[in-house]
């Protein structure tokens, strides 16, 4: 007799694991803010799967150009060679939102590989080799996205990285006199994601551009978390008035699928086209059905302006979520964290949310608080039903 094998006995016997200790919770549907369990147990989903779905999950505008495209085709050459109209109605949709001269868009598969693909055109067009990223920044586990980070426990397995990088203090002015003539860019997230949602004025951020600018240096603005619409505005940066050389993005922007860009001039994204032909390839980047999720993702975000109201719904998060356990709540749109003295703290009330049908998390370099970047498309009411269950999580603990 054949015995029986759950999917989640599956699950840790064949899926390679991030670590020994995931959710592990199984998923069989997802709508709106919500996932299901195939017992039916109904979760809300305040991460947004690490701030991806943006308007929540099996929007019908998303699916239903997803299924017409797969229809017409899916993967028909390497990224590059043909001329496809969902890579090129996204590529004008895209720089339409975006100001003068970010106008050439390079589509790869995640944020990891867009942050590859800007370090390459940075090399390439500046003919320098140095890079200054942030301390506590996080720009992606591939070799050179892990070189940008500063944090040893999780760089220090991996040894020897990309030479060259140099970290300075995000939001601190002072460190901008380290920018000089032989930096080829500096990678900085417009908001810093896993420090925990830390937020630089916007002196510091005209600062930079100016000093970027005086020494010929790339300001290459990290938006993978930021972007589409997650903090108010379509792109972060536009709260800051300044313009990058390069806008790398991903997560939110692919609508629930794959999918990454790095944005710049044609100018400087021409490089990448000679000496040598090829300079950055990808088989699967701006994959057809990627990009029709992607730009109706777009659309719907423009065409409701349900981003405009993000603000508004954080801080209606910071009204409900009052308690003497929480210590501080960073927050900008809907990106926020909430602070609390420990990690022991913050790991019991995550798993006491799951308990009671709610899934947070916490951030890689800020591990003593909780992360909250719901879908944009959550109510207030269900704002409301969100914060009564953390605040009986946050009191069993």
């Amino acid at each position: 007799m054949k015995s029986y094998i759950s999917n989640k006995e599956l699950f840790f016997q064949h899926v390679g694991q991030t670590s020994a200790f995931p959710m592990g919770i199984e998923i069989e549907r997802a709508e709106n803010i919500y996932l299901y369990s195939p017992k039916g147990k109904r979760y809300i989903d305040l991460i947004s799967g690490i701030a991806v779905s943006a308007l929540g999950h099996n929007h019908p505008t998303i699916t239903k150009a997803i299924k017409e495209q797969v229809d017409h085709h899916m993967h028909v050459m390497v990224y590059g060679e043909f001329v496809q109209n969902p890579q090129v109605q996204l590529a004008k949709a895209l720089s339409d939102t975006l100001p003068n001269p970010l106008e050439s868009v390079f589509f790869v598969n995640s944020g990891s590989e867009a942050i590859e693909g800007a370090m390459k055109l940075a090399k390439r067009y500046t003919g320098r080799h140095e890079f200054i990223a942030c301390h506590n920044a996080y720009h992606g586990s591939t070799h050179g996205a892990l070189s940008l980070g500063s944090n040893e426990k999780f760089r220090q397995a991996f040894m020897p990285l990309v030479p060259g990088i140099h970290h300075i203090k995000f939001g601190d002015e002072n460190d901008l006199e380290r920018i000089h003539s032989k930096i080829a860019a500096v990678i900085i997230e417009t908001v810093q994601g896993e420090a925990g949602v830390r937020i630089a004025s916007k002196t510091y951020f005209e600062k930079l551009r100016k000093k970027c600018s005086e020494t010929g240096t790339l300001l290459i603005l990290d938006e993978i978390q930021t972007g589409y619409g997650r903090t108010g505005k379509i792109w972060a940066f536009e709260h800051y008035g300044i313009i990058p050389d390069v806008l790398v993005t991903a997560k939110g922007m692919g609508g629930g699928m794959p999918l990454g860009a790095f944005i710049s001039s044609r100018e400087i994204m021409q490089s990448l086209q000679t000496d040598p032909v090829l300079g950055h390839i990808t088989t699967f980047g701006g994959h057809p059905v990627c990009c029709v999720a992607s730009l109706a993702t777009l659309e719907e975000l423009i065409s409701s302006d349900i981003h405009t109201s993000a603000e508004e719904k954080g801080d209606l998060f910071r009204k409900y979520l009052k308690h003497p356990k929480i210590r501080q709540i960073r927050q900008i749109g809907l990106l926020m964290a909430v602070e609390f003295d420990s990690f022991d703290h913050v790991s019991g009330i995550i798993h006491k949310s799951l308990d009671f049908g709610l899934i947070t998390d916490w951030f890689l370099f800020c591990d003593n608080a909780i992360r909250i970047a719901p879908p944009l498309i959550i109510t207030d009411d269900q704002i409301k039903e969100a914060c009564d269950i953390l605040l009986q999580a946050i009191d069993k603990c």
